[in-house]
């Protein structure tokens, strides 16, 4: 029996573990309302040709493919909102915050290109 709870312990233990290092996918409107609500970081990794034409308002510029080096800039205890153009560099650029010990991390999926739409309501 102390066997089994052992496992069982251990198990659990290491899905728990898992399970803390994701991040939340969050749709448009879902941003939006935690931009309103929420003491939030919008962390666009666009590129500056993309983020120079046209961007969500106070957003932080800090280009995928910069992130790795200059991961040490951002703060762990904030939470942030990441955004790209579609979904696809934010959840890239998420997945690697949450590696270097990020928690409250959340990809805009649908990116600017449905942000755009949304505004335009």
């Amino acid at each position: 029996m102390q066997k089994w709870f052992s496992f069982l312990f251990t198990f659990l233990f290491i899905i728990s573990g898992c399970a803390q290092n994701r991040y939340t996918n969050i749709s448009v409107d879902e941003a939006a309302q935690m931009m309103q609500k929420e003491d939030v970081v919008v962390l666009d990794v666009r590129t500056e040709e993309e983020y120079a034409s046209g961007h969500i308002p106070g957003a932080i510029l800090l280009p995928l493919q910069h992130l790795p080096d200059r991961v040490d800039e951002l703060n762990k205890n904030k939470t942030y909102i990441v955004v790209c153009r579609s979904g696809n560099r934010s959840a890239q650029a998420s997945e690697l915050l949450v590696k270097e010990g990020f928690s409250s991390i959340y990809n805009m999926t649908g990116g600017m290109n449905e942000w755009k739409g949304e505004v335009e309501k």
